[in-house]
């Protein structure tokens, strides 16, 4: 049955989201076609406040509890997280975890197709064994099977770049309640805590050559349905101590204080707009331009990300030109 915490949890990530796209990131949609590199940072700026709200929510609001243990992250590095699934919902937990070392603003996530369409743990699962079954492996209670193709893909191309300092490997796990999906938060059934186990992985250390990289990865997945076995079938911990061993660059009061102003913003924010479209005809406008902008975008290029990509590899091409210019002069 929905309840009022649930349609409160919603209604206030999708105002905040729906108001911080038109009115936030609106005006800087001329500077992706100047200088591509500057827009993607203040995005990356605005994106960052408004992903500390679900995080104040689900703690201050619904007081889910969250314990990092393990390597924890050093602070402006490079590197991929991978991540087991306990519910379709792990991407959205794990700003809890990332706000704490201040990676946010520079976190982007990849899942996997099934997590998108098929609803709850069991039914992935289900599939997740048939993988298994089909290639000889052994079925798993606690992970799905890896599929490593885009992993392996995603590190290949950073390393070409010189742009990968590790991989992170999170454990994720729900010592009591695990809702599964979007329906479940709308009715109300949010995580009570939430656990984050971190291991660092230097990129020197990792294999480089394909295959030696899907076998490292399904290790890794090895590792964690024993470690999950230990968690649900012992005392629910990951670590005695419940701390990590790099320690958060952000101290338990400076989390709360950036919690408590971004809950107090995104109240105001969407009420301060609807306001402004109340009073002012030229938001009116503004607002009726950039709807029908978005929508349109949408139908003709499939989306904002595109047209960014496309501006990055112009100018990219530009540099070069420029740089061999320069060169045979």
């Amino acid at each position: 049955m929905v309840s009022w915490r649930g349609i409160y949890f919603v209604l206030t990530l999708f105002l905040g989201s729906f108001f911080g796209s038109i009115f936030m990131l609106g005006p800087f949609l001329p500077l992706m076609f100047i200088s591509p590199a500057w827009y993607r940072w203040i995005t990356d700026s605005i994106v960052a406040t408004w992903l500390t709200l679900p995080v104040a929510l689900l703690e201050m609001v619904f007081g889910a509890k969250v314990v990092v243990t393990g390597d924890g992250f050093v602070p402006g590095e490079r590197s991929v997280i991978i991540m087991n699934h306990r519910t379709r919902m792990d991407w959205m937990f794990l700003w809890n975890c990332l706000l704490r070392y201040s990676y946010l603003r520079l976190e982007k996530i990849c899942l996997k197709s099934s997590l998108k369409s098929i609803p709850g743990f069991a039914n992935t699962k289900a599939r997740s064994d048939e993988f298994a079954e089909k290639n000889g492996l052994q079925k798993y209670e606690y992970v799905l099977h890896p599929r490593t193709t885009g992993f392996t893909f995603v590190v290949e191309r950073l390393r070409e770049g010189d742009n990968l300092d590790a991989i992170h490997d999170i454990t994720v796990a729900y010592p009591q309640n695990i809702p599964q999906t979007e329906k479940h938060l709308l009715n109300g059934n949010f995580p009570k805590e939430i656990h984050f186990h971190v291991q660092r992985y230097p990129i020197e250390t990792v294999p480089i050559s394909k295959e030696e990289l899907q076998l490292w990865c399904q290790k890794r997945w090895e590792e964690k349905e024993e470690r999950l076995r230990h968690f649900y079938e012992g005392g629910k911990c990951f670590s005695a101590t419940g701390q990590s061993i790099i320690p958060p660059c952000k101290s338990e009061l400076r989390v709360l204080a950036v919690k408590c102003i971004s809950l107090l913003y995104w109240t105001m924010f969407p009420l301060g707009m609807l306001a402004l479209l109340y009073l002012y005809s030229f938001a009116q406008w503004y607002f009726a331009a950039m709807i029908i902008f978005f929508v349109v975008q949408q139908k003709i290029f499939g989306g904002l990300e595109l047209i960014e990509l496309a501006c990055h590899r112009y100018f990219k091409k530009q540099q070069k030109i420029h740089d061999m210019k320069v060169k045979n002069n």
